[in-house]
């Protein structure tokens, strides 16, 4: 884990992160030296009343404090600098690595979790390495050189730090060992909070439409309350930590000012060397302390850290790596052979299977089935959103695996069932088909989607901004802009996945009429629920349970197809 997220450190971070422990070394340094000089200025000028040795000792005491003061300052600039930049690191490596994820990726982790890695999880180990340089270094520098100190002082007192020292190890050994699975359950529930809260604000709509405000806010309060408990009894056992680790401090400097007030009064001992002893004592017990708590808080970070070094291993499913980059697609000839596909990579647990279909360059081709028929599932091969786990799938000549990726999808447009827009404006939005696109041509494309007309009327027409998703405009508005959107690429292969079922039977002809027209070159693939919107086809595949159950035009499956010709008569009663 430590080596993966060391990778992600930038030059900068790291020359920042080697000078933060010279600097900690400096202002440790100081601090200790200057309980030692007060030993001196008590037991030497106090003690002779030499007034001028007083002043001589007292002034270097505060240009050491000064110095530490220094020291300790650049200590925390070079470690907030470092840390900070650390993290901007693994967030940019994090956001990259999901960019290049697969569909199959992305299935594997939750949205939720994803997004508390990135935030949450990153932030933890920001605090963590910020901590490391300075707490880390600070407290295992402080501890030898103040016990080397007072071991010079007095070597018999020093062993009282014998019984001190196991009582703390034991201590952060239990703490750590129960910790660490519950902070683990911690962020889990961590995940689950925020897939809760992310449902609620992205379907705030339906929850106000279905006045289920009631409901959300219980499953937010159980929500709540489970990650309130599971860090709670993670808490429970860190507040046990400093209580006991107060109570050993405490006991050995009562040990020492017993032991220690003998030996002055036995002449063992000078006043100063007890009154500086105390302070290394102070400085060494401290220094134990910040080990056991910096050990307590790595042990939470590392639960973070798990969490994001299995986003950065993650293997990537879908990978153009044995890809030729000299195949270009030529034409928008589509053939499957034999497919057979699985999101669970299970021959036994297929969402489609045994599939063999032939579609010609320019052909338009229409699809339809039941709800579960797998239609989504059969075009989201075509651009290698997925893998076949058997078979091929052979477009412009070539198999799919066979081009780049970016080759591939770049001549391949797809209208999801689930249109997405992004926060912008609608002509910021329009140019992820094409970000060179004029003006004029980004308008045509919107005429050919019947677009222009909706998005004249609004008060800021192009450059009206459409808010998180698309919330300012309808869901057939939304269609029609998404359609602009893979018009404005010049695919060889277009693929709506029902992305006309929002708009009305008019606006739907119009547009497959300008399919017909203007992209007679282009192979276009349309799932539809409605017969109405893939009759004049070319052909219509039928699918059923993840099958092809039958090929054919709109009157030979009319005659020959039962599947079909129910569907049909139901929705031409529907319309009577």
């Amino acid at each position: 884990m430590i080596k993966t997220l060391v990778k992600q450190m930038s030059k900068k971070d790291r020359k920042f992160s080697i000078i933060t422990p010279f600097l900690i070394i400096g202002e440790v340094t100081m601090e200790t030296t200057i309980p030692m000089l007060m030993a001196t200025l008590v037991d030497v000028g106090i003690q002779n009343s030499d007034i001028g040795y007083v002043v001589k000792m007292g002034l270097l005491m505060v240009l050491m404090a000064m110095l530490s003061l220094a020291f300790g300052a650049g200590a925390a600039r070079t470690a907030s600098v470092a840390s900070a930049g650390f993290a901007a690191n693994i967030r940019k490596a994090l956001f990259y690595k999901i960019q290049d994820f697969s569909f199959g990726n992305i299935d594997k982790f939750s949205t939720s979790s994803l997004v508390t890695r990135m935030t949450t999880d990153v932030t933890n180990i920001q605090n963590s390495t910020m901590m490391i340089l300075r707490m880390c270094v600070r407290a295992p520098v402080m501890f030898v050189m103040a016990l080397i100190m007072s071991i010079s002082i007095n070597a018999r007192l020093a062993s009282i730090f014998l019984v001190a020292i196991p009582i703390i190890g034991i201590m952060v050994v239990i703490v750590s060992k129960f910790a660490m699975p519950k902070f683990r359950i911690m962020l889990k529930k961590m995940d689950q909070l925020n897939r809760v809260v992310q449902e609620n604000l992205s379907g705030i709509r339906v929850v106000k439409a279905f006045v289920r405000g009631e409901y959300e806010d219980g499953k937010f309060e159980t929500t709540t309350r489970e990650v309130r408990d599971t860090q709670k009894a993670a808490e429970k056992l860190i507040v046990v930590n400093m209580p006991i680790m107060q109570l050993v401090v405490y006991c050995c400097i009562v040990a020492i000012l017993w032991f220690g007030g003998n030996m002055i009064m036995v002449g063992d001992m000078q006043t100063g060397q007890l009154i500086s002893f105390i302070s290394y004592v102070t400085q060494i017990l401290m220094s134990l302390m910040m080990i056991s708590m910096a050990f307590i808080m790595l042990v939470n970070s590392k639960a973070s850290g798990d969490r994001i070094v299995e986003i950065i291993d993650e293997k990537i499913d879908i990978t153009d790596e044995k890809a030729n980059d000299k195949i270009l697609l030529e034409d928008g000839s589509i053939k499957f052979e034999d497919v057979a596909f699985s999101y669970h990579n299970d021959i036994m647990n297929c969402a489609v299977r045994h599939i063999n279909l032939d579609i010609k360059s320019g052909e338009t081709v229409g699809i339809i089935g039941g709800t579960g028929s797998s239609k989504t599932s059969l075009v989201q091969l075509i651009p290698r959103l997925y893998d076949v786990i058997q078979g091929r799938v052979i477009v412009g000549g070539h198999d799919v695996r066979e081009y780049k990726l970016d080759h591939l999808r770049e001549e391949v447009a797809m209208v999801l069932q689930k249109n997405v827009l992004f926060s912008g404006t609608i002509i910021e939005n329009l140019r992820w088909g094409d970000e060179h696109a004029s003006d004029e041509v980004i308008k045509q494309a919107c005429i050919d989607a019947c677009a222009d007309d909706f998005i004249m009327s609004l008060p800021d027409g192009y450059e009206t901004n459409l808010g998180q998703g698309g919330v300012n405009v309808s869901g057939g508005q939304k269609q029609r802009l998404c359609i602009a959107r893979a018009l404005l690429k010049k695919p060889k292969i277009i693929i709506l996945d029902d992305s006309t079922s929002a708009v009305d039977t008019a606006t739907d002809a119009q547009i497959r009429e300008t399919f017909r027209t203007k992209l007679k070159d282009t192979t276009t693939i349309i799932i539809a629920q409605r017969i109405s919107s893939i009759e004049d086809a070319d052909k219509i595949v039928v699918m059923d349970n993840g099958r092809i159950n039958a090929v054919g035009t709109h009157s030979e499956l009319l005659e020959n197809n039962e599947i079909y010709r129910e569907v049909y008569e139901s929705q031409k009663k529907g319309a009577e």
